[in-house]
């Protein structure tokens, strides 16, 4: 069984025991984790969210804390201006190992979702005196 999960604004394919690296989450080594956004299921069967998969999650462990490689921007003004400006830049990335896909609870919460709901009777403002 596979998941596709949106973390960090990027999405990544994922099954058990995968180990990825993702943009920087606020966990502490060891921790779990859980995505919530999850965009589709797949294995046997496959089920596709509209945009999320409901009832669907993902939970990982957090394995560390690290930096991504250095990328360098250069930029040189040519002529008589004669400025030249060099910045680095590191990405701060979380290293997770993921546990388990869970599934469960996607057709029972659209049952429950289809069911409609009734508005409350708008109040009457007080008569001024």
């Amino acid at each position: 069984m596979f998941a596709v999960v949106k973390t960090g604004g990027k999405q990544y394919r994922v099954a058990a025991n995968d180990v990825i690296t993702v943009e920087k989450l606020v966990a502490e080594q060891g921790a779990t984790v859980s995505f919530d956004e999850v965009l589709m299921l797949g294995g046997d069967e496959v089920t596709v969210g509209a945009p999320l998969v409901a009832g669907a999650s993902v939970k990982a462990e957090v394995l560390e804390q690290v930096k991504g490689p250095k990328v360098v921007s250069f930029v040189k003004r040519r002529r008589k201006h004669s400025s030249q400006r060099k910045r680095g830049h590191r990405q701060q990335l979380t290293r997770v190992r993921i546990i388990d896909i869970i599934a469960g609870g996607a057709k029972a919460a659209k049952a429950k979702a289809e069911k409609p709901v009734e508005a409350e009777p708008a109040l009457e403002p007080a008569a001024a005196n």
